[in-house]
């Protein structure tokens, strides 16, 4: 059973009262300042001011992170704001090595002819002998999306489908349980053509997840906060740095405690949490109830 110290208190002040080096794995989701309507904070700060408190969480997480931990940072932009995520990045470069950059997808589009061909097969990849007209209209029926986005009405922007989750270490070269979330070879040729394979068939992620919103009926019952990541995207972050190297997770901004859910899937050992919100700490607590009861039913 995971044990929980969640508690109603701004983030910088409350991880300041922790034990330097006590904690293994950071999970975490920030405010994006792009004016999004939270319960009790504002949103809406000047650039600089925003940077400026991005680099005194940061420096709080620094310390606090042991040196083979993991900050695994979620952070999104607005179509018109395209610079925002990489100038937190640029900001909290002080405080941390950048060690990978992770593509969180939300919504995708596949052409189903493409993703039912063997990798590498150049000859599937030509045009069929057909008039391009013919082509255009099978290609049209053959798309197939997945996932879920907020769409925009603009001439200028494209929909916004992705986000990033920045991986921190302190050295850069903190090792991870990569195959923890590994997915077989299309092509079966490489496990015996790559040694470092061992025979198995069963290869790294790489750094873009697919990983879609469950759907809702009611945003205010069920996802009632304006910013929130999926459980599992918490849960791919915990397994991927390994669950077995986890004694102590932190998430400073904990929301409605996505994080949370996804530390007692995993059975991390303990997981503390900061949120200044009451609503969302509240229902923090309802969410890690309710998966103690599902898990004493099973």
């Amino acid at each position: 059973m995971t044990k929980f110290d969640l508690r109603r208190e701004d983030c910088i002040a409350g991880m300041s009262r922790l034990a330097e080096r006590s904690v293994d794995l950071v999970v975490t989701s920030p405010p994006y300042n792009l004016g999004i309507s939270y319960g009790k904070y504002s949103d809406r700060q000047d650039r600089r001011s925003y940077l400026g408190w991005c680099g005194e969480w940061a420096g709080q997480v620094r310390r606090v992170l042991r040196p083979d931990g993991s900050f695994f940072l979620n952070i999104g932009a607005a179509p018109s704001n395209p610079m925002l995520p990489h100038e937190i990045v640029m900001t909290l470069r002080e405080f941390f090595v950048l060690q990978n950059t992770i593509h969180w997808i939300k919504s995708i589009a596949i052409d189903d002819h493409c993703s039912r061909r063997p990798a590498g097969d150049a000859r599937a990849s030509r045009p069929p002998s057909r008039s391009f007209g013919a082509a255009s209209r099978e290609a049209a029926t053959a798309i197939r999306s997945f996932g879920h986005f907020k769409p925009i009405n603009s001439a200028r922007f494209l929909n916004d489908c992705h986000e990033y989750v920045f991986h921190f270490t302190k050295s850069g070269r903190v090792g991870l349980n990569r195959l923890a979330l590994g997915v077989p070879y299309q092509d079966k040729s490489n496990i015996a053509r790559w040694s470092h394979t061992r025979g198995k068939d069963l290869r790294c992620r790489g750094n873009t997840w697919f990983v879609p919103y469950e759907t809702i009926q009611s945003r205010e019952k069920e996802r009632p906060h304006p910013a929130t990541f999926p459980v599992q995207l918490a849960e791919w972050c915990i397994t991927l740095h390994g669950v077995s190297r986890v004694e102590t997770m932190l998430d400073p901004f904990l929301g409605i405690g996505n994080s949370a859910v996804g530390a007692q899937r995993c059975g991390v050992k303990k997981l503390i949490g900061f949120e200044i919100d009451d609503a969302y700490l509240a229902e923090a607590k309802r969410r890690i109830a309710r998966g103690r009861g599902a898990r004493s039913r099973k």
